[in-house]
């Protein structure tokens, strides 16, 4: 059985390079696996699942055993969400490409919002912290706040 491959949208992969630290650019992260993931999880977050309208030619889809236990595990954690069937998670062609597509949508969202994010940015690192930050806080404020209305027996 041939191992399936992630997929990079073609619209996205000249972000997905910027985003990578190399000898041209001071990337927030060490590699394409790590921004696919991160994107995942931004786009799982937003609830944001874009389909591929292009492939990316001149970046090579990422093979699968790129990915360490962690980041294949949230693979399997979209999946099993999305799905909502334990078959997804089956040895088996057809579940892994399932799995695959559901990951390579998820994180295709989660560019888009980073696209529009870090339209303009000059510095993506800075940007993203602020991005994370910000989340951080508000997550923060919800527990601070206290509802009553639920012990309120309002019908």
């Amino acid at each position: 059985m041939a191992a399936n491959r992630i997929k990079i949208a073609k619209d996205k992969v000249e972000l997905v390079k910027a985003l990578v630290a190399s000898k041209d650019t001071t990337g927030s992260f060490n590699t394409y696996v790590e921004v696919m993931v991160f994107a995942a999880a931004l786009g799982a977050k937003y609830k944001k699942r874009v389909l591929l309208e292009g492939i990316a030619k001149d970046l090579s889809p990422l093979r699968q055993d790129y990915f360490t236990s962690s980041f294949a595990l949230l693979i399997n954690l979209l999946a099993i969400t999305e799905i909502k069937d334990i078959k997804v998670l089956g040895d088996d062609e057809v579940a892994d490409e399932q799995r695959i597509h559901i990951f390579e949508e998820y994180a295709n969202g989660g560019l888009e919002i980073l696209q529009n994010e870090l339209h303009g940015a000059v510095d993506y690192s800075e940007r993203l912290l602020l991005i994370l930050s910000s989340e951080r806080f508000k997550q923060e404020r919800e527990e601070e706040e206290f509802d009553l209305s639920k012990f309120l027996n309002l019908k």
